[in-house]
């Protein structure tokens, strides 16, 4: 497995032995834990298949995670007596928003406990005259996804836009389904309430899913590992104190950008396929983000469904865009700290909310209309050349150490303008690289769409997911544990 990976996963999963968390990309999974899930799933009587796929998402959890299990049971049962709760008091504003925030905030304190407690004790250290005592707590897989998840659904109750689930087991399924549980995408209650209840399960959706989850599995093992073997043998270097040379500096924090969209978008196609073999549709996380015009644009198609989480948990509550000015500067700050914070308890994380924060609300306030008239070419080297930089933070171990990055991008303390380690590569990496920028954009994908001949679409399109199909598990073989750079959130 590649170094970088282990990394960064290892302070999140510290006390988790890797090789046992179960992923999407891995054999056991393929070839073993799907095909006995999918078959009972089938089999199964109608009334019974919610109980198959709880069974299956609480097994497909303790294979990781066999104490935080019970926290997630713990979550599931609190949750679902506070939404009953919250809807039985609906006639009482006052009494249901109590009950509302102490349900919130209890969930946000158990977040804030596993997530954020090392790093407020050491914030404290820093700040106090005593040491206090800290014991490392691994980081439960996925608490960030199905946290939020409750919290929304507690939310919906209260607004009355749902209603309280009567069945525990529906409940349950909700908070903790094995498709989308581990990194997202983060789906509302709302979206889903009718097909936990009744959904239909047809050839034509089971095909879509499998299609969806062999471009998914694609992606992360092909293009998503290969490219960040590039990104580890440029990082681990200057990870170690070496200097890099200014092109080598660019071509790793170029990787490092390919690498992570493959990664998390091929996750979240993993999640929509399966979803969709059992016949639920959940929403698009992904819409080729690096075909964005601008910040504003990059936010609407990249991880869409934790933007639209704090817009509507978040944004619109504290009023929106329909306050005065220095109120929606304030609104936009909070969220993008928020959303920084989210990502890691880590000065960086923080800084690239902040980041994130201020170029949006420069491009809503200064330069937004400006940037609209500038050819479309410009329009996307912008936005490109701001995501770039802003992976810099997110890759990096520290704050200082994601400083002493930027500044070897533009020359300062770097090993000169070029080397011999970019040149090698590139040359030894062009195809991989050509083949993903190429997949950054629709139009590939939309020429295959196009083609009106029914031979082709019948057989070729199979035979092409067939060996993407092959190909990955080839790659698989060959390779090492490669776990999705999400779990660490």
């Amino acid at each position: 497995m590649q170094k970088i990976i282990k990394l960064h996963l290892s302070k999140a999963y510290s006390n988790v032995p890797e090789e046992k968390i179960m992923l999407f990309s891995s054999i056991t999974f393929l070839f073993t834990f799907l095909p006995l899930t999918m078959v009972l799933y089938y089999i199964c009587p109608q009334n019974g298949k919610n109980a198959v796929l709880l069974t299956a998402s609480l097994i497909f959890y303790a294979w990781g995670e066999p104490v935080y299990v019970v926290l997630m049971i713990l979550v599931i049962l609190f949750n679902y007596i506070c939404g009953k709760d919250i809807y039985l008091k609906l006639r009482n504003k006052k009494a249901a928003k109590r009950s509302l925030i102490s349900a919130v905030a209890i969930n946000l304190l158990i977040l804030g406990f596993f997530k954020y407690y090392g790093f407020f004790v050491d914030l404290c250290d820093a700040f106090l005259p005593i040491r206090i005592p800290k014991r490392e707590l691994s980081l439960p897989i996925g608490i960030s996804f199905y946290v939020f998840q409750a919290v929304s659904y507690l939310i919906d109750v209260y607004r009355g836009e749902v209603k309280a689930q009567k069945h525990l087991l529906h409940f349950a399924l909700y908070i903790s389904m094995f498709p989308q549980l581990i990194a997202g995408p983060i789906v509302r209650y709302i979206d889903i309430e009718v097909q936990l209840n009744k959904r239909t399960v047809s050839l034509a959706k089971f095909g879509s899913g499998v299609r969806f989850f062999i471009i998914g599995l694609g992606k992360k093992v092909i293009l998503a590992n290969g490219i960040g073997a590039i990104f580890d043998s440029i990082y681990s270097g200057f990870a170690a104190g070496g200097k890099l040379s200014v092109l080598t500096a660019w071509l790793g924090a170029a990787a490092y950008t390919l690498q992570i969209y493959f990664d998390f978008s091929g996750y979240s196609d993993m999640a929509m396929g399966l979803g969709r073999m059992f016949g639920f549709q959940f929403p698009k996380n992904f819409d080729y983000p690096y075909t964005a015009k601008s910040i504003t644009d990059f936010w609407r198609r990249w991880h869409i469904s934790l933007s639209t989480w704090f817009r509507e948990y978040v944004y619109i509550p504290l009023g929106g865009n329909r306050v005065n000015t220095g109120r929606h500067i304030f609104n936009l700050m909070a969220v993008w700290s928020l959303t920084g914070f989210w990502h890691g308890a880590a000065w960086n994380f923080l800084f690239w909310g902040f980041y994130y924060g201020v170029l949006l609300i420069m491009e809503k306030y200064i330069w937004g209309e400006r940037l609209k008239q500038l050819p479309l070419a410009i329009q996307h080297l912008y936005t490109l050349f701001i995501i770039v930089i802003g992976w810099v933070f997110f890759f990096s171990s520290s704050l200082k150490e994601a400083l002493a990055y930027l500044g070897m991008l533009f020359g300062l303390g770097a090993a000169g303008l070029s080397d011999s380690a970019v040149l090698f590569l590139l040359c030894s990496n062009w195809l991989l690289l050509f083949a993903a920028l190429a997949a950054c954009v629709p139009l590939p994908f939309r020429i295959l769409m196009q083609v009106k001949n029914a031979f082709f679409q019948k057989y070729c399109a199979n035979i092409i997911y067939l060996l993407l199909f092959l190909i990955s598990i080839a790659s698989l073989v060959s390779g090492t544990f490669n776990p999705f750079l999400y779990f660490r959130f």
